[in-house]
């Protein structure tokens, strides 16, 4: 057992060296800013079959990793849609409020030196990043200028809850960010309080600590809650990215909205 698990680490670590290094990479992190041979997959790379069927629109389980600085596909995505859309222009005087704050944005934000930027998670694994619940924050009425939940909610007991805290933390105007998998054919978001055992969840959801998978519905239950939609497809934002470049994917819309 031992022995084929050293070679399959071997063979893994034999493939993101060749991805790194090997010069004349048609692939781009716009991350890292680096060229490379190629993106490496999500574990193996395949996603349940019901993801399959239902379409799921999420990370790129195929094009996910830059083998140079760890970059995920959905963080190379907002990065790009951030830029197009002007927010990231506009952090410099921003108050930010970031949920799972992924290490490698976070330090392009941190250099854009907003007027503050709170990190928070549920369970912090860095320290400067506080224990907070999304669906009960500790912050004030209108703290924030822009709120970033990046692939979050998917994963929250409460979204409604979650999603009443962030309008209510926002400022009037403010810009809530809530990149979240959802299917392109089911039509209302589904969950079953039965579904708990990790394996269920992976394959009824697409992960196993995922609790629902949105519908056509995602944009008018977020919108629920008083978030004005400004959602943007990737085609209307970034017109000229080449997806297989850039390894993201195109399927994927800017999910944008702002406080009443």
């Amino acid at each position: 057992m031992s022995v084929g698990v050293n070679a399959l680490n071997l063979v893994k670590l034999a493939r993101y060296a060749l991805a790194r290094w090997v010069p004349g990479g048609s692939r781009f992190c716009e991350i890292c800013a680096h060229q490379v041979r190629g993106f490496m997959p999500y574990r193996d790379g395949r996603r349940p079959p019901l993801m399959h069927a239902l379409q799921v629109v999420g990370s790129d389980v195929t094009n996910f990793e830059c083998p140079r600085c760890g970059a995920h596909d959905r963080e190379r995505h907002l990065f790009l849609y951030l830029k197009a859309s002007g927010l990231m222009e506009g952090m410099r005087e921003a108050r930010i409020l970031h949920f799972a704050p992924e290490r490698r944005l976070s330090k392009i934000i941190c250099a854009t030196r907003p007027l503050s930027y709170t990190k928070c998670d549920l369970y912090p694994d860095a320290p400067d990043v506080l224990p907070v619940n999304i669906e009960a924050m500790p912050f004030a009425d209108n703290a924030f200028d822009i709120v970033i939940a990046n692939h979050v909610l998917e994963h929250v007991s409460d979204d409604l809850q979650a999603l009443r805290e962030i309008s209510r933390v926002l400022r009037s105007g403010g810009v809530a960010i809530l990149q979240t998998p959802y299917s392109a054919t089911l039509r209302h978001t589904w969950f079953d309080p039965g579904i708990i055992e990790p394996e269920a969840r992976r394959q009824a959801y697409g992960q196993e600590d995922h609790v629902r998978l949105y519908g056509q519905d995602i944009v008018a239950r977020f919108a629920s809650t008083g978030l004005r939609p400004m959602v943007r497809s990737h085609a209307e934002l970034l017109p000229d990215v080449d997806v297989r470049k850039a390894g993201v994917n195109a399927a994927e819309p800017f999910l944008a909205f702002e406080a009443p």
